[in-house]
């Protein structure tokens, strides 16, 4: 008779064999689903990179129209603006309405203004050295030295530091002092 305490189970060769295969099975699928789940991460934060380079390119793309569109609108109304210059140094020694005066400065005033804020700057030629970049020389006295502009003919405008359209002067040459 045996002793139904005495009696050991001894894993058989086979049962043996089949939890390695398991356990080899389980370390393999572990593996791969750590390498999908590390794939997943890079694709994740590939299309985030990719996607925050597509957010400040449409930003970019989108600021650039805006001013491009401000731009033409600017030289559409540079006419205007030279227009209302005329019109105001005519004003002075005329015989208009002191109302009618005040009224047509005031609006200039607020004009440029409205052109200033939207970044327009006024190219101070008067004077100054003649520089090619900001000036653009249609008449000239002979001389000696170094060319300067004598009159302004027409207001020079840039727009946020670049030139949007240079002063027409008349340029003599001085000499060094």
């Amino acid at each position: 008779m045996t002793d139904a305490n005495s009696e050991t189970t001894v894993p058989s060769p086979e049962s043996s064999d089949a939890g390695a295969e398991e356990a080899a099975q389980f370390e393999s699928d572990l593996a791969s689903l750590q390498r999908e789940r590390d794939d997943l991460l890079d694709t994740t934060r590939r299309l985030q990179a990719d996607f925050e380079n597509y957010r400040k390119r449409v930003l970019r793309e989108q600021t650039a129209l805006v001013e491009r569109a401000t731009e033409r609108l600017l030289e559409q109304l540079l006419p205007v603006l030279d227009s209302f210059e005329l019109a105001v140094r005519n004003l002075d020694g005329s015989d208009v309405d002191e109302k009618v005066r005040k009224g047509i400065d005031l609006v200039y005033a607020e004009l440029i203004a409205v052109m200033e804020r939207a970044g327009l700057q006024r190219i101070e030629a008067e004077d100054a050295p003649f520089d090619p970049n900001e000036h653009e020389a249609v008449l000239q006295d002979d001389g000696d030295g170094e060319p300067h502009v004598e009159d302004v003919l027409r207001t020079g405008w840039k727009l946020k530091g670049r030139v949007l359209r240079p002063a027409m002067v008349k340029v003599t040459r001085k000499k060094p002092e």
